[in-house]
């Protein structure tokens, strides 16, 4: 799960507005002081269903995050905002792209770990060299840094009926890069009581491909198995027994090839229809459209086979329990890379609804329909109901449930065949249901009377969500955040 991203950028200004048909001497700007929000999180979890190494395997990772966002008034009418995020992450299952304890997992380009991976082995010998999906490698995929940021600008007529505005947004984190542009429109009617907003997004992503050691070994020695990162090490059958590298049954991974296209791009529309009801109640409902083409899948995660022969590399005798945590030395070479079809489309359509019961609580409803043509189904509902305790406090505790169909190309660990044209063991692409908790406190402040420095505390959140699949996957994330305006 990785996570998720956005941030650096410059931007297009949107003129286009209306007049105010009234006069005024005095006109109240949209933004009055800059503000700048802060928020923090902290998110781990665990599980058993690593795609990295096929379908099996740990999925504990940890994540750290730190967001800002700037938001700065030019005039009455015009917000500049600059939001950025960093997120260093460890993750043991990607750290599996290498599982055999090299720093060489990030395939063909690190020519010094792959010397260093082969010194080691010729030192320590071919029994050494051990690994396992249920095994945190040391290789240097089991960590990143992700950084976004992203660019915007907002108009807002004299009348405060339209909104215009566009982004520009930026991602990194090693093995891929993402640059996007956005624009943004809003017509209010009905008093303010009604508004239709439109935006599109265009994303270009690209990769920086990495690939599982024993795939991207074989490719570049073209099969030769006694050399680069095979050369001294031992294949063993399912039996556990050496094989000989040069006979007529070895290893082979016929499907396998680099990937050609690097590029992923994405177009996004979506429209939105907001109405307030009543003092109490208001609602709003969204579509979205969303094509992607180019390189969908991942090259880091690995296929296996049901019509293959099996072959690894480690200790034979924990062959018979690879599947289970006790095989903590051995490791399966791989079949193949994921492979998905170059396009895909996505249709998501949801509602909001939210209703003032009284002075204390606030009902908060939202739901969503998601389709695609990869097969995939979902429905999302959420609901939180704030609990004003006090002027300044408020509890608000949540509820997600969600559950989703199988893609079509989805298949657990081995229960695929090379003759498919398309794979994955992704259970992100599984069918499964998943369960959130939550529960957050809120300290609000509109007069700003406690401050740092030249800012006033506007907002403290703090809130711990829990989530749980029904395929064993769990996880825990903290978030914290503060809201400043300039005194």
């Amino acid at each position: 799960m990785k996570k998720t991203i956005f941030i650096i950028a410059c931007f297009l200004t949107f003129t286009g507005y209306a007049q105010s048909n009234e006069p005024t001497t005095y006109k109240k700007r949209v933004l009055e002081t800059p503000e700048v929000s802060i928020l923090t999180s902290y998110y781990s979890q665990d599980g058993d269903n690593a795609a990295v190494t096929g379908g099996i395997g740990t999925e504990e990772l940890k994540d750290v995050a730190g967001n800002i966002v700037i938001s700065i008034p030019l005039n009455a009418n015009d917000v500049f905002t600059i939001d950025g995020t960093v997120s260093a992450y460890s993750s043991a299952s990607s750290s599996n792209l290498n599982p055999f304890d090299s720093g060489a997992s990030k395939g063909g380009d690190d020519d010094d770990d792959d010397d260093e991976y082969e010194r080691k082995n010729k030192i320590a010998g071919t029994n050494s060299t051990t690994g396992s999906p249920w095994v945190e490698s040391s290789g240097a995929s089991r960590s990143d840094v992700w950084a976004s940021g992203t660019i915007a600008y907002n108009h807002s007529s004299d009348s405060r009926n339209t909104i215009v505005g566009g982004n520009i947004s930026f991602a990194n984190e090693y093995d891929y890069s993402s640059f996007g542009v956005g624009a943004n429109f809003a017509q209010l009617f009905n008093a303010k009581n009604t508004e239709v907003g439109i935006s599109v997004n265009a994303y270009f992503d690209k990769w920086r491909p990495a690939y599982p050691t024993e795939l991207i070994s074989y490719e570049e020695e073209n099969g030769n198995l006694n050399a680069g990162f095979f050369e001294g090490i031992d294949i063993l059958d399912q039996n556990g027994t050496v094989i000989n590298k040069n006979g007529a049954v070895v290893w082979n991974p016929t499907n396998y090839s680099l990937i050609t296209n690097t590029s992923r791009n994405t177009y996004a529309a979506s429209i939105s229809f907001s109405q307030i009801i009543s003092k109490k109640a208001q609602f709003s409902v969204f579509l979205d459209l969303v094509q992607q083409s180019g390189w969908l899948s991942n090259p880091m995660q690995r296929v296996y086979f049901g019509d293959k022969e099996n072959y690894y590399i480690g200790n034979g005798a924990s062959i018979p329990f690879y599947t289970s945590k006790q095989n903590t030395d051995v490791f399966r070479l791989a079949d193949d890379i994921e492979r998905l079809p170059d396009t895909r489309f996505k249709t998501p359509i949801g509602a909001r609804f939210n209703y003032y019961l009284n002075e204390i609580i606030v009902i908060r409803t939202y739901y969503r329909y998601y389709a695609d043509d990869w097969g995939i189904s979902s429905n999302t509902a959420i609901v939180e109901l704030p609990i004003k305790i006090s002027d300044k406090f408020t509890l608000y505790p949540s509820y997600r449930y969600y559950t989703q169909t199988a893609a079509d190309y989805f298949a657990p660990f081995e229960a695929h065949n090379s003759t498919e044209e398309f794979y994955t063991s992704d259970y992100d692409l599984s069918e499964f249901n998943a369960n959130q908790y939550g529960l957050g406190v809120t300290y609000t402040d509109i007069f700003t009377k406690a401050h740092i420095w030249h800012f006033g505390i506007k907002s403290i959140d703090l809130k711990y969500d829990y989530y749980q699949r029904n395929t064993g996957l769990t996880a825990g994330i903290v978030t914290a955040g503060i809201k400043f305006a300039m005194k």
